[in-house]
C-alpha cells in the first residue's frame, strides 16, 4: 500500500510540475493574444525571461522528474542530467516512448555523442544551439536518433551552408559520407556540387586521401568537374589510389573514368613511362590510350566518321587553363558595362590545337529587355529614366568573334564561374552558369545578386571574379564502312 502511495505521489508531482509549466506558457501567450487590434494595445514580452527561467529548470534540476543517465562504451563514466519529462516529450517522441512510466533511463551513446549531449538537451529548453565545424555530424546524428525533426532540419541547413568554411583537416568530405549513411540525398547532392566545383583545391587537400570508393567514382563521372586540366585529374588520382589501394575492380573504374583523350600526346607518353599505377594496370587502358592516340593523330572530322565523338571520353570538363578559357576580374561591377576578348584552342584534339578561336564576352550592370526600356523622348524625366535602368539585371553574352569561321563538327559549350571568397580569403566556386548556345548569353545570370551593395556574397573587395570556360563538342557524323 505505502508503495502504491509514493508511486501516486510521484505522478501527482510530475502532473503538477507540468501543469504549472504549462501555465506559464499560456500565460506569455495570452499578453499577444489579449491586445486586438486597438490603436492603444501595447505588447508586454516576457519570452526572454520565460526561456531564462526553463534553462534555470535544467540547470539547478528544480521540479525534475526524469534522469538521464548517458553512458559510453568502454567507459565506467556516467553522465547524469536531470530533465522534464514534458519538454523532453513536447519535441521527441522516443523520449516520450523512453519515459513512459519511468522516470530514470540509461542511454548508451558514442564518445563525441556523450561530450555534447548536455548541448542537445538544453536544445529542449531554449530553442536554440550553437554549432561548429567538428559538432554538426555528431549534433546531426543526436537529433536523428531522437527525432527532434526541427533540429534536424536546422543543422542541415547550416552544413549546406558552411561548405566553404575553412577548417584544418577539411570537412566536405566527411558530410558526404555521412550524407550517404543516413541517406539525406539533399545534403549528399550539396557537398557533392561543392566538391565537383572546386575540385582543384579539394585534391590538394589532406581529405582527398579519404574520399571513398564509391564518391571517386561518382566525381569521376561527372563533366561539370572545376580543375586546371585532365592531367591534374590523373596526378591526383594516382595520389588516391597509392595511399588508398582500393580493390583491383575499383582501380580499374576509376582508370577508365580518366578522360585520356582530354591530355596531349606529349603528357601521354609521359605518364605511361612515368606513372607506377598505369604501368600496373596498363592492360585495363590501353584500349582507352590507343583510342585516344588516334584521336589526336587525325582531324575530328575524319574521326567522327569512325568512331562516336558524343561518349564521355571526347567531352572537356570545365578546364581553367588558358587554353580552356579566361578569368575575368570586374572591378566595381555596378558602374557601367565591361568587355573583354581572349582565345581558345579551337578543340581538344591535337590536330587543331594550333586553331585558335577569337571571343567577345560584354557584361552589362543593368541591362533591360526592350520591352521594358524607358522611352528617351525630350519630354521624358532623366530621374525616371535612371529609376527603370536600375531596375535592370546584369547580363553576360559570350560569342565567337570569328563568325565567318568554319566550324563544321564543332560546337562549344560555355560555362561562366562565379567566385566567392573563403574565409581565409581563398577563393571558391559557388554558382555556375550555362550560356545558351542559340542567344550566347548566360542564362538566369546574377538574377537575384544586388551588384550595388559592396557586402554583396557575389563581391570580392568590390570585384566580381568570374571565368569563363569554352568546351569544344565535336558531333559524329555517318560513319564510313
Amino acid at each position: 500500500m505505502e508503495r502504491g502511495q509514493r508511486h501516486w505521489h510521484s505522478r501527482a508531482a510530475r502532473w503538477l510540475a507540468s501543469l504549472a509549466l504549462l501555465w506559464a506558457l499560456v500565460e506569455a501567450a495570452a499578453h499577444k493574444s489579449d491586445l486586438g487590434s486597438d490603436a492603444s494595445s501595447a505588447l508586454i514580452n516576457h519570452s526572454s525571461l520565460l526561456l531564462h527561467r526553463l534553462q534555470g529548470l535544467l540547470q539547478n534540476g528544480n521540479s525534475s522528474d526524469a534522469t538521464l543517465r548517458v553512458r559510453t562504451a568502454n567507459s565506467d563514466e556516467v553522465k547524469v542530467i536531470h530533465a522534464h519529462q514534458l519538454l523532453l516529450a513536447l519535441q521527441s517522441d522516443v523520449f516520450e516512448g523512453l519515459l513512459l512510466n519511468r522516470s530514470v533511463v540509461t542511454l548508451q551513446e558514442a564518445a563525441d555523442c556523450a561530450a555534447l549531449f548536455d548541448k542537445f538537451i538544453r536544445y529542449f529548453y531554449c530553442g536554440e544551439i550553437s554549432v561548429h565545424l567538428n559538432q554538426a555530424v555528431t549534433l546531426h546524428r543526436l537529433a536523428s536518433k531522437y527525432h527532434v525533426s526541427a533540429l534536424q532540419r536546422g543543422v542541415a541547413e547550416y552544413m549546406k551552408t558552411h561548405l566553404a568554411s575553412e577548417s584544418t583537416q577539411g570537412h566536405v568530405v566527411g558530410w558526404y559520407h555521412y550524407a550517404m549513411r543516413v541517406a539525406d540525398k539533399s545534403l549528399q547532392e550539396s557537398c557533392l556540387q561543392y566538391l565537383a566545383w572546386n575540385l582543384s583545391t579539394v585534391m590538394g587537400s589532406s581529405e582527398w586521401v579519404t574520399v571513398s570508393d564509391d564518391l571517386m567514382v561518382s566525381l569521376l563521372q561527372r563533366s561539370d568537374l572545376v580543375l586546371q586540366c585532365e592531367l591534374e585529374l590523373f596526378s591526383a588520382v594516382e595520389e588516391w589510389v597509392s595511399k588508398n589501394n582500393p580493390d583491383v575492380p575499383v582501380i580499374e573504374k576509376v582508370l577508365r573514368s580518366i578522360r585520356y583523350a582530354m591530355i596531349s600526346p606529349s603528357q601521354l607518353f609521359q605518364i605511361q613511362k612515368e606513372s607506377a599505377v598505369l604501368a600496373s594496370y596498363h592492360r585495363s587502358v590501353e584500349d582507352l590510350l590507343f583510342q585516344a592516340y588516334q584521336f589526336h593523330s587525325t582531324s575530328p572530322l575524319h574521326f567522327a566518321k569512325y568512331f562516336d565523338v558524343n561518349c564521355s571520353m571526347f567531352v572537356p570538363r570545365n578546364y581553367l587553363s588558358s587554353s580552356w578559357g579566361s578569368q575575368w576580374i570586374i572591378n566595381n561591377p555596378a558602374r557601367d558595362d565591361r568587355s573583354l576578348s581572349f582565345q581558345t584552342q579551337l578543340g581538344p584534339s591535337n590536330h587543331d590545337s594550333s586553331k585558335k578561336v577569337t571571343w567577345n564576352a560584354i557584361f552589362s550592370p543593368r541591362w533591360l529587355p526592350v520591352s521594358l526600356r524607358p522611352a528617351y523622348s525630350e519630354s521624358a524625366s532623366g530621374g525616371a529614366q535612371t529609376n527603370r535602368l536600375e531596375d535592370g539585371k546584369p547580363r553576360l553574352v559570350v560569342s565567337s568573334a570569328m563568325s565567318g569561321l568554319d566550324f563544321a563538327g564543332v560546337t562549344f559549350q560555355k560555362t561562366v564561374l562565379v567566385g566567392v571568397r573563403r574565409q581565409q580569403g581563398k577563393v571558391f566556386v559557388k554558382h555556375v552558369y550555362t550560356v545558351h548556345q542559340s542567344t550566347d548569353e548566360a542564362t538566369g545570370f546574377l538574377a537575384h545578386a544586388d551588384l550595388q551593395k559592396r557586402t554583396s556574397e557575389y563581391l570580392i573587395d568590390n570585384s566580381l571574379h568570374l571565368h569563363i570556360v569554352i568546351k569544344p563538342m565535336y558531333h559524329s557524323l555517318i560513319k564510313g564502312k
